[in-house]
């Protein structure tokens, strides 16, 4: 009986370890999760389920042709009758400018459909695109074809719009209709555009290759575009279809 007992006690002991190493482990797991937490630092700009921070540029509401479906940022153009007007329904993440960033989303497009991702954007202008830097969104297999017109290589997805070309051989190009990831990664030093989990274009802002590249090409008449430092996110309409999820920024 004695001995029962105590095989009894060497196998509650046991168990009681075991137990404590597994609490000690979940509680370690649970700190490092928390520390790796809390490094990212992301804000979410659209998150699927809320609009909040969005509206037009140079407006103080979103445009009813922006709405939530299947909880992605959608630019519905059978809304056209609704808004009264076609096109002209640029957005932006007007809750808080940002300087240096990585901005990452999801994006999709219709045949033919054309969109751009605007950084550092002021208000007060025309349009975005003369006073922001934009990472061009293109239907790049289709978009020659259905509107019988050449593109500049400076004008397809992944570009720096009008002032530097993504590298074709870098390029993981997504049919019409898929969905796609870009990020954009801005500091001072260095600028990095990204697709599909490839690297396809960096350059150097305000460097001297870049004000010769302003100008002498589309901007060369555009005196205020690319100076701002800091400035709003934007997405741009082109009068298509337009899909867009999982937007977030982290500062750097």
């Amino acid at each position: 009986m004695r001995k029962t007992y105590l095989i009894l006690w060497v196998l509650a002991v046991v168990s009681s370890c075991k137990n404590e190493a597994k609490k000690g482990d979940k509680l370690e797991h649970e700190e490092v999760s928390s520390e790796v937490a809390a490094v990212g630092d992301w804000i979410y700009l659209f998150d699927g389920t809320s609009t909040d921070g969005w509206r037009s540029y140079n407006g103080d509401s979103l445009p009813a042709q922006w709405v939530i479906k299947d909880g992605a940022l959608t630019f519905d153009t059978e809304k056209r009758v609704e808004a009264e007007k076609k096109g002209g329904k640029d957005i932006i993440y007007g809750a808080e400018e940002f300087e240096n960033f990585e901005l990452y989303l999801e994006w999709k497009i219709p045949e033919g459909g054309n969109s751009g991702v605007l950084y550092h954007l002021k208000e007060g202008y025309n349009s975005p695109p003369e006073v922001s830097p934009e990472y061009q969104l293109l239907d790049d297999l289709k978009w020659e074809e259905i509107n019988d017109a050449k593109l500049e290589e400076w004008q397809k997805t992944g570009s720096d719009y009008a002032m530097h070309v993504a590298d074709p051989a870098q390029k993981i190009i997504k049919p019409a209709g898929e969905w796609n990831t870009t990020r954009i990664i801005f500091t001072p030093e260095n600028v990095e555009h990204w697709l599909n989990g490839k690297k396809v274009l960096s350059f150097v802002p305000w460097s001297d290759d870049w004000y010769e590249r302003k100008s002498k090409g589309k901007w060369k008449d555009a005196p205020d575009y690319g100076k701002y430092k800091s400035g709003y996110i934007g997405l741009q309409d082109h009068d298509s279809p337009l899909w867009f999820k999982n937007i977030k920024i982290k500062k750097l």
